[in-house]
């Protein structure tokens, strides 16, 4: 547990902001080195990839904001000022669903807008967010948030007081919800880029990660603390939590999309076929 990794007078550097920071970096370069080798133009892709960045932290704190609204509502300029009215510097709480959600829809629209490869890009772009997935929830860990429900196993974890699951549970094992995401989110990683050795239709890649990604979270968050405005009733006896939700409607999405495409890339065999006959 290392929530502020060293401090040079009042400039504080925490963990969870570090390895955010590593996530985009390393993913924006992984991604920028796929979409090249998909024909992709470079300044296009690192246009994008900035609005990436903008998209997902502000899409991120407005899906935490919502639900938190109690916490925000005495002084609104929290939601966007680093300056908190507590005295902290930096901003807390964000969602990463969110993120994830924004950024994908402003994505699109560039995409869109500039006439480019939705889908070559949005394959190129898949492995960066299964590691950005990893890595921030690495951060996660050390600084103490998303923390999971009270465990006897040998894999709880007793967080120090002065954190968020620690202040929550004081002296109680935890499981560590966030590394499960993160060893997850590293195991999407290699698979995707496992697939992506051969030839894949337009869309496969990000399908699959629609797809995987929201089933490893729909399970991880069994085992995750959510306070009550994050929960959305009950299915079956079991608590349903917003994100559990989200990843419900992704699957969804993601099996439409894997069909769409595949169905897509046969026609167009079908039409070339056709032509060269």
């Amino acid at each position: 547990m290392h929530p502020i990794l060293f401090e040079i007078g009042p400039l504080t550097v925490r963990s969870y902001g570090l390895l955010l920071a590593v996530s985009f970096i390393a993913g924006i370069l992984l991604a920028l080195r796929r979409s090249r080798a998909r024909g992709l133009n470079q300044n296009q892709m690192i246009n994008m990839s900035l609005l990436i960045m903008l998209a997902g932290i502000v899409g991120a704190r407005i899906m935490y904001v919502i639900p938190h609204w109690n916490e925000f509502s005495a002084n609104p300029l929290d939601i966007i000022s680093p300056f908190q009215s507590s005295g902290s510097i930096g901003l807390t709480g964000l969602t990463m669903y969110g993120g994830f959600i924004a950024a994908v829809l402003v994505s699109i629209l560039y995409l869109r807008v500039n006439r480019l490869s939705i889908w070559k890009a949005c394959d190129a772009f898949a492995p960066s967010i299964a590691l950005g997935i990893g890595v921030s929830r690495v951060g996660c860990f050390m600084n103490g948030c998303c923390f999971g429900l009270p465990t006897e196993s040998a894999l709880g974890v007793v967080f120090p007081a002065f954190s968020a699951a620690g202040s929550f549970y004081p002296d109680v094992a935890l499981h560590p919800a966030q590394l499960y995401n993160a060893v997850l989110g590293f195991g999407l990683f290699g698979l995707l880029m496992w697939l992506d050795r051969k030839p894949r239709y337009d869309g496969f890649l990000f399908a699959v990660l629609l797809i995987a990604e929201p089933i490893s979270r729909f399970f991880v968050d069994l085992f995750r603390y959510y306070e009550s405005s994050m929960t959305l009733g009950s299915l079956g006896g079991m608590a349903l939590s917003v994100n559990q939700g989200i990843s419900i409607v992704l699957i969804g999405l993601g099996l439409l999309l894997l069909g769409w495409a595949r169905n897509r890339a046969r026609q167009r065999s079908s039409r070339s076929r056709s032509r060269r006959g």
